[in-house]
């Protein structure tokens, strides 16, 4: 059952109760998973003179300049040398080089803000331009289909693919196949993991068929390493204690457009909901309120709430919560298994949204 209501005995600061994630079912149409193929809003203004490399990281300071690079190689006509590619006809030959890179760091060394520069920083109308997570890339194939998704991103001048994971096997022939297709057709790439191309897959599934699927993919990659500790702990305080449910629920009739739910409901209602959907969950969202945090019992419930805590975190969106803290919310079993970044990343980003809502509890 959703916390949506004040608790038991004590009135609600606002006229309006707190809305409910647990209360919507987003559907989002096709077109406008295109059009969101864009940098979130927590990366509209960043750009490479805003990344600020740690001075003890020489791979931090060389990806600027490879990437810069790479951004200015882009200008001028359409990599295939033909503008938008005519489907009749003759295809263009493959590139004899890799036509992308690949960031690979552990989770917080700014990878992403990398990667939205690049795409910021490309000589190209928005519209010829696309940033995904690799989630929203294989939603993108299931909303449109293969064909009518090559279709639309073979005229692109860049395709940005932020946290290149491969969770399934299916997903490995898929987006293989989708990137071969892209580069054919002289589409540049661009992504962001923390695993090497080359590595893709390990410690998930092993079949021979797949890796060397991963192999193959790995191959339209230049990787770029880029080493460094969490930027989002670096010099800061530590994250804000769990507060009480009483407090937490007060926040929330406190903070206009703030959510208010018992996280063991929110999980459940996760389930539900298809992770492409996500981010239209978090439409309007000021604030997310959550009741009850406790660890997560299974590892598809785990994932499912990776993805939410990365729609979060693009939006900027501030979680204040009762529980436990978020750093106890996996297993040491999951914090050791192959979706160990995943896990870490999602640990991180709640953490620091956490901190964003210290604020809410002074209201």
């Amino acid at each position: 059952m959703s916390s949506s209501t004040a608790l038991s005995g004590q009135s609600p600061i606002a006229e309006t109760a707190p809305l409910s994630l647990c209360a919507r079912e987003p559907h989002v149409p096709a077109d406008r998973l295109v059009a969101e193929m864009v940098p979130p809003p927590r990366f509209d203004s960043v750009r490479f003179d805003t990344y600020v490399p740690d001075p003890n990281q020489r791979s931090q300071i060389e990806a600027v300049k490879v990437l810069s690079d790479f951004a200015a190689g882009l200008g001028g006509a359409h990599a295939s040398g033909s503008g938008r590619r005519k489907w009749f006809g003759r295809k263009p030959s493959a590139p004899s080089a890799p036509l992308g890179v690949y960031l690979d760091g552990g989770y917080g060394v700014g990878k992403t803000h990398l990667l939205a520069s690049l795409w910021h920083a490309t000589p190209a109308e928005p519209a010829l331009k696309a940033f995904g997570t690799f989630v929203e890339l294989t939603n993108l194939v299931g909303a449109l289909g293969f064909q009518q998704t090559v279709k639309t991103l073979s005229g692109h001048r860049l395709l940005c693919i932020d946290e290149f994971e491969l969770d399934d096997p299916g997903d490995t022939v898929l987006v293989s196949s989708l990137l071969s297709r892209l580069v054919e057709a002289g589409v540049a790439l661009a992504a962001t993991s923390n695993t090497l191309p080359g590595k893709l897959g390990e410690g998930r599934f092993a079949a021979a068929d797949f890796l060397r699927e991963i192999q193959g993919l790995s191959s339209h990659f230049r990787p770029l390493r880029i080493d460094g500790e969490d930027y989002r702990h670096r010099g800061l305080p530590e994250a804000p204690p769990p507060y009480s449910d009483e407090q937490v629920t007060r926040a929330a009739y406190a903070t206009e457009g703030a959510s208010l739910d018992d996280f063991p409901s929110l999980l459940d209602h996760l389930a539900r909901v298809h992770p492409s959907r996500y981010g239209a969950l978090t439409d309007g969202l000021r604030a997310v309120c959550l009741t009850e945090v406790q660890p997560v019992p299974d590892q598809s419930t785990a994932l499912r709430l990776v993805v939410l805590a990365d729609r979060l975190y693009d939006r900027e969106v501030p979680v204040l919560a009762s529980g436990l803290p978020f750093d106890r919310l996996f297993s040491e079993e999951m914090l050791n298994g192959g979706y160990r970044k995943k896990y870490f990343r999602a640990i991180s980003r709640l953490t620091a949204l956490a901190r964003d809502a210290k604020d809410l509890v002074a209201k």
